[in-house]
């Protein structure tokens, strides 16, 4: 197995400030905390929730679940090769199994994970333990470690505290934490680090309204309850996972030139949207300091 060190990190990652009228005429401080900068392989929140999963699968075959554009499966099969461990991703949507793997399932193959495609209705009952206990089995790794969806369980969660810390520490006192939300792991562990007098600020790229549930039953897995102060914002997910409009589109080019920072489109474009529109509407007094959490990086 490669050294742990081949997965050792930047941290903590930088907090940045950048100058932009839509905030500063709002009496708005804007911060950006680079957790792409973490790891070159295992992008933001992506090592933040994958260490400790690694840590307690133990040598043992890591199996996985993602769509086709999965940053989880991705960063997965990253840490399967600098570790030497093995890899499995299980991708929703049988009928992908015989195309051209698309950039991200080309990334995941190349770094030594095997994929194995399911049809979508088996694919939505994946945690019911009969399903799982028989995809197992069929995948030959009836004893794997499992990881959910997106790497967001109790492991994940108390990974994720490390992030609020990092900003409850800072020099800087920041009063909302903002990230973007697939499965409400790492909004969960960060909330629970930030400590009173902050809070943490959810904008799902998804829609369906679920995250808030998700979120407090990862923490209630993680810490046995509620932790931390924290809401969401529902409005901004654009359609849906991988949706991006022409609208978000523009959004990000100009934010880009701005600023000089390369914006991921699927999370952290519509973060950084959200909190201009917010911005906008008066939802921060004026005064306040809010930190954005970049996850990730455009890809590829």
């Amino acid at each position: 197995m490669t050294s742990p060190d081949a997965l050792r990190p930047r941290l903590p990652s930088p907090l940045w400030e950048v100058t932009d009228e839509r905030f500063t005429r709002h009496g708005v401080r804007l911060l950006l905390k680079r957790d792409d900068l973490i790891h070159p392989d295992l992008i933001g929140n992506k090592w933040r929730k994958l260490v400790p999963n690694v840590e307690a699968a133990a040598g043992r075959t890591i199996v996985t679940f993602g769509g086709a554009y999965s940053n989880h499966l991705r960063a997965t099969a990253a840490a399967g090769r600098l570790l030497g461990l093995t890899t499995v991703g299980v991708v929703r949507g049988q009928e992908l199994a015989d195309r051209p793997r698309n950039p991200s399932l080309a990334r995941c193959e190349a770094d030594g994970m095997r994929l194995h495609f399911i049809d979508r209705s088996t694919y939505r009952r994946k945690t019911e333990p009969g399903t799982l206990d028989a995809l197992l089995r069929a995948l030959g790794t009836p004893d794997a470690y499992v990881v959910p969806e997106g790497g967001s369980n109790a492991e994940a969660v108390r990974g994720c505290q490390a992030l609020g810390r990092e900003l409850r520490d800072h020099d800087v006192f920041v009063d909302v934490v903002a990230l973007a939300c697939g499965t409400g792991g790492t909004l969960a562990g960060t909330a629970a680090g930030l400590g009173p007098g902050r809070r943490a600020l959810g904008i799902p790229v998804l829609k369906g309204g679920f995250l808030t549930a998700g979120t407090r039953e990862l923490q209630e897995r993680a810490f046995g309850g509620r932790r931390g102060t924290w809401s969401l914002d529902d409005r901004f997910h654009f359609g849906g996972y991988a949706r991006v409009t022409p609208e978000l589109e523009a959004f990000a080019a100009d934010f880009e030139d701005r600023h000089g920072l390369p914006v991921e489109r699927l999370y952290v474009a519509k973060l950084l949207y959200a909190l201009v529109a917010l911005a906008g509407e008066g939802a921060f007094p004026r005064g306040t300091t809010v930190a954005a959490v970049v996850t990730g990086r455009p890809f590829p």
